[in-house]
């Protein structure tokens, strides 16, 4: 057994801090405020977490200005070194879950299989494998292009036939195609509808791509559980989101304000869509918070300029729309691990859950910088080796 004593521990629950000890054994949580009988780690000056967890990630995609050219010119064995290397920074940098939106090949599956078996060493992957768009729709260049409830329905249980842990569908248009317009409605209600069903019926978590009012209501209505990016909210899109309490909105502000801190290096029709998204994204994620929306940390790392392992600037967007600190650590730790399903794996510092942990320097609760200052990651009780710095 080992205890970490001395530490504040973050109570992903309540979004603050306790004083108490934590055990580990058998790669789980054994013990809160038990006295330590054998090995004990040091926590004094530290603040212990929950391991983070990053909704919104592509593995295989390395923050290159054109990852189109990237993903689509690599080879297979070149896509997986990328996607080894990538779940190892995150990682490094205290995100000790992470679910893959996207990739070819079915990189991120058997990726996630890897890391579980031990045969490398990375963030815990949860992976989409090919996302569902029609046919010229956003994203297609890593995906499925279907048409029609039957193909959407084929589409889908072809993605749990293939080994996904969950079912990424493009609801609408977005930044990163070209030809694409960005908040064009992609699939009609009724083909989102059998997608939702099939995903489902087969025990797998729907999130959707939406950028744009229709396609997210039209996602909503059909029962997706995970709104990814989610601009031009209105009213209505607020109301649908409140409407269940197992959905949840995953803001990606990461993707955008990486891309536009480098525009002079982005293709000129990139970057004027990314400047046309910037305004209202945050106007429309203030409202959310408000009307009490529950958000989920995603980076949409991969995406130009858009690191992986940088999960701790994510949250200091997310307290920039408003969120206090405690609640962007809620929506990186027990809201993610709620919308990947695995509340009962991950997400909180609770007795028979898996020993995944994170002990940083300071406290996060007074400056979110403290999750730069990574001192110990613990996967599954497993001790990995200090941060590398970045």
């Amino acid at each position: 057994m080992t205890t970490i004593v001395g530490a504040r521990v973050f109570d992903a629950v309540s979004g603050r801090t306790v004083e108490t000890t934590v055990t580990i054994h058998d790669g789980l949580v054994h013990a809160l405020g038990q006295e330590p009988d054998d090995t004990v780690l040091d926590g004094t000056g530290a603040t212990l977490l929950p391991g983070l967890i990053d909704c919104h990630t592509h593995l295989c995609a390395t923050a290159t200005p054109d990852i189109i050219a990237q993903m689509t010119g690599d080879s297979p064995t070149r896509a997986t070194l990328h996607a080894a290397r990538n779940a190892r920074a995150h990682l490094n940098a205290g995100v000790t879950t992470v679910r893959d939106c996207g990739a070819l090949h079915g990189i991120a599956i058997e990726l996630a299989r890897a890391i579980d078996d031990g045969l490398v060493e990375g963030a815990r992957v949860q992976a989409a494998g090919l996302v569902i768009t029609m046919t010229g729709g956003h994203g297609h260049f890593l995906g499925r292009e279907v048409d029609g409830v039957d193909e959407v329905r084929k589409a889908t249980r072809q993605a749990a036939k293939e080994g996904a842990g969950f079912v990424k569908v493009m609801s609408t248009g977005g930044l990163l195609t070209p030809g694409v317009t960005a908040g064009r409605t992609a699939f009609a209600p009724d083909e989102l509808k059998v997608l939702v069903y099939e995903a489902h019926n087969a025990g797998l978590r729907v999130a959707t791509h939406a950028i744009g009012n229709e396609g997210i209501k039209n996602a909503l209505r059909a029962g997706v559980d995970s709104v990814e990016h989610g601009f031009y909210l209105d009213d209505e899109a607020i109301e649908l989101l409140l409407a269940r309490d197992d959905v949840y909105l995953v803001p990606t502000l990461a993707g955008v304000e990486c891309a536009l801190a480098h525009g002079d290096e982005l293709a000129p029709w990139l970057r004027a869509k990314s400047r046309a998204v910037v305004e209202d994204r945050a106007e429309s994620f203030r409202r959310a918070y408000e009307a009490g929306v529950k958000f989920a940390a995603g980076t949409d790392a991969g995406t130009p300029f858009n690191r992986h392992g940088g999960l701790r600037e994510e949250l200091a967007l997310m307290a920039d729309i408003g969120l206090s600190p405690g609640e962007a650590l809620i929506a990186a730790t027990r809201h993610a691990a709620a919308n990947l399903g695995l509340t009962d794996r991950i997400g909180t510092i609770e007795v028979g859950k898996v020993a995944d942990l994170i002990l940083v320097e300071g406290d996060p609760l007074t400056d979110l910088g403290a999750l730069r200052k990574v001192r110990q990651v613990i996967q599954a009780g497993v001790p990995r080796p200090p941060a590398v710095p970045r």
